[in-house]
């Protein structure tokens, strides 16, 4: 079985029109199970509760942004080895500096292409098949 069709995603983003464009760009990949949360908190919770291979989470949320989120999810020990990819629009130096630190394993900039979001992705899991 091609690993796309096992694998097992997470989405956040506080924005309806960011979270469809990362979607159709998943469904495009082929890849189907994928969850949504809107905010930090709320996917670090569901996340401990029931951890997913993979997290492609925004960088400007409201209250805990996609690298606090990043840095909660390397504390907990049942969440630590998830894979995860930040989408920003604005892939500064010290954000990324940041992210390298915290353990964040690639990240994606908008606007972003199908093909770069699977790319993004195969450096992070493998080749999805």
């Amino acid at each position: 079985m091609a690993l796309k069709n096992s694998l097992h995603v997470m989405v956040v983003d506080d924005m309806a029109v960011s979270r469809g464009l990362i979607t159709q760009a998943l469904e495009e990949i082929g890849i189907h199970n994928v969850q949504y949360e809107r905010d930090g908190a709320s996917a670090l919770r569901r996340l401990a509760a029931n951890p997913v291979h993979l997290v492609i989470a925004d960088y400007n949320m409201p209250g805990m942004d996609g690298l606090t989120l990043l840095q909660g999810l390397r504390a907990n020990r049942s969440t630590q080895r998830i894979g995860f990819i930040l989408v920003t629009g604005r892939p500064d130096r010290d954000i990324l500096a940041r992210g390298q630190k915290l353990g964040m394993n690639n990240y994606l900039a908008k606007p972003f292409s199908v093909q770069a979001m699977r790319t993004c992705i195969e450096k992070v899991v493998g080749p999805l098949g």
